[in-house]
Protein backbone atom coordinates (compact mmCIF):
# COMPACT_ATOMS: atom_id res chain seq x y z
CA UNK A 1 0.00 0.00 0.00
CA UNK A 2 3.13 2.49 0.40
CA UNK A 3 3.01 2.86 -3.21
CA UNK A 4 -0.61 4.64 -3.10
CA UNK A 5 0.29 7.20 -1.01
CA UNK A 6 1.43 9.58 -3.40
CA UNK A 7 0.55 8.49 -6.56
CA UNK A 8 -1.14 10.47 -9.72
CA UNK A 9 -2.85 9.82 -12.90
CA UNK A 10 -3.25 11.95 -15.39
CA UNK A 11 -4.25 11.70 -19.43
CA UNK A 12 -3.84 15.10 -20.86
CA UNK A 13 -2.17 16.90 -23.89
CA UNK A 14 0.87 18.88 -24.31
CA UNK A 15 0.29 22.46 -24.20
CA UNK A 16 3.86 23.43 -25.86
CA UNK A 17 7.18 21.41 -26.94
CA UNK A 18 8.57 19.77 -24.09
CA UNK A 19 11.83 21.65 -22.85
CA UNK A 20 14.68 19.55 -22.54
CA UNK A 21 17.65 20.68 -20.00
CA UNK A 22 21.00 18.03 -20.19
CA UNK A 23 22.69 18.09 -16.98
CA UNK A 24 26.93 18.55 -17.06
CA UNK A 25 26.18 14.43 -15.94
CA UNK A 26 24.43 13.74 -19.61
CA UNK A 27 21.47 12.89 -17.34
CA UNK A 28 18.38 14.69 -19.19
CA UNK A 29 15.48 16.63 -17.62
CA UNK A 30 12.08 17.15 -19.44
CA UNK A 31 9.93 20.19 -18.24
CA UNK A 32 6.03 20.21 -20.15
CA UNK A 33 2.50 20.91 -18.94
CA UNK A 34 -0.16 18.78 -20.12
CA UNK A 35 -4.26 20.46 -19.99
CA UNK A 36 -6.88 17.57 -18.51
CA UNK A 37 -10.50 18.88 -19.77
CA UNK A 38 -13.68 17.81 -17.54
CA UNK A 39 -17.16 18.24 -18.51
CA UNK A 40 -20.22 18.65 -17.19
CA UNK A 41 -23.82 20.21 -17.46
CA UNK A 42 -24.16 23.53 -15.18
CA UNK A 43 -27.65 24.38 -13.32
CA UNK A 44 -29.02 26.05 -16.44
CA UNK A 45 -28.18 22.60 -18.82
CA UNK A 46 -25.29 24.09 -20.52
CA UNK A 47 -22.16 22.26 -21.22
CA UNK A 48 -19.14 23.54 -19.31
CA UNK A 49 -15.47 22.36 -19.92
CA UNK A 50 -12.86 22.67 -17.14
CA UNK A 51 -9.40 22.69 -18.39
CA UNK A 52 -6.82 22.42 -15.54
CA UNK A 53 -3.14 22.66 -16.10
CA UNK A 54 -0.31 20.28 -14.54
CA UNK A 55 3.22 21.02 -14.21
CA UNK A 56 5.47 17.46 -15.23
CA UNK A 57 9.09 17.13 -15.00
CA UNK A 58 10.70 13.63 -16.34
CA UNK A 59 14.34 12.74 -15.57
CA UNK A 60 17.03 10.09 -17.40
CA UNK A 61 15.33 7.61 -19.91
CA UNK A 62 11.89 8.30 -19.48
CA UNK A 63 13.09 12.08 -20.41
CA UNK A 64 15.01 10.65 -23.33
CA UNK A 65 11.58 9.23 -24.43
CA UNK A 66 9.49 12.57 -24.59
CA UNK A 67 12.61 14.80 -26.27
CA UNK A 68 12.46 12.00 -29.27
CA UNK A 69 8.73 11.58 -29.44
CA UNK A 70 6.51 13.79 -27.25
CA UNK A 71 5.70 17.36 -28.98
CA UNK A 72 3.16 20.06 -28.74
CA UNK A 73 -0.91 19.04 -28.64
CA UNK A 74 0.10 14.91 -27.98
CA UNK A 75 -1.78 13.49 -25.92
CA UNK A 76 0.03 11.17 -23.15
CA UNK A 77 -0.97 9.41 -20.38
CA UNK A 78 1.28 9.91 -17.16
CA UNK A 79 1.59 8.39 -13.92
CA UNK A 80 4.21 10.23 -11.43
CA UNK A 81 4.22 11.66 -7.64
CA UNK A 82 2.97 14.79 -6.39
CA UNK A 83 5.88 17.08 -5.34
CA UNK A 84 6.41 20.61 -4.07
CA UNK A 85 9.28 22.80 -3.94
CA UNK A 86 10.34 26.68 -3.35
CA UNK A 87 12.60 29.20 -4.42
CA UNK A 88 13.20 32.86 -3.82
CA UNK A 89 12.52 34.97 -6.65
CA UNK A 90 14.48 38.21 -7.76
CA UNK A 91 12.57 40.60 -5.70
CA UNK A 92 13.14 37.98 -2.62
CA UNK A 93 9.81 36.30 -2.44
CA UNK A 94 9.53 33.18 -1.55
CA UNK A 95 8.09 30.94 -4.04
CA UNK A 96 6.20 27.43 -4.28
CA UNK A 97 5.08 25.15 -7.45
CA UNK A 98 4.10 22.18 -7.25
CA UNK A 99 4.63 19.46 -10.19
CA UNK A 100 3.77 15.63 -11.35
CA UNK A 101 6.95 13.92 -11.51
CA UNK A 102 6.88 11.58 -13.99
CA UNK A 103 8.00 7.90 -14.02
CA UNK A 104 5.56 6.29 -17.01
CA UNK A 105 4.55 7.64 -19.84
CA UNK A 106 2.06 6.08 -22.31
CA UNK A 107 1.60 8.18 -25.67
CA UNK A 108 -2.33 8.26 -27.00
CA UNK A 109 -3.77 9.06 -30.10
CA UNK A 110 -2.58 8.77 -33.53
Amino acid sequence: MNTLRNKVQLIGNLGNDPEIVTLESGKKLAKFSIATNESYKNNKGERVTDTQWHNVVAWGKTAEIIESFVTKGKEVAIEGKLTTRSWEDKEGQKRYTTEVVCNELLMLGK
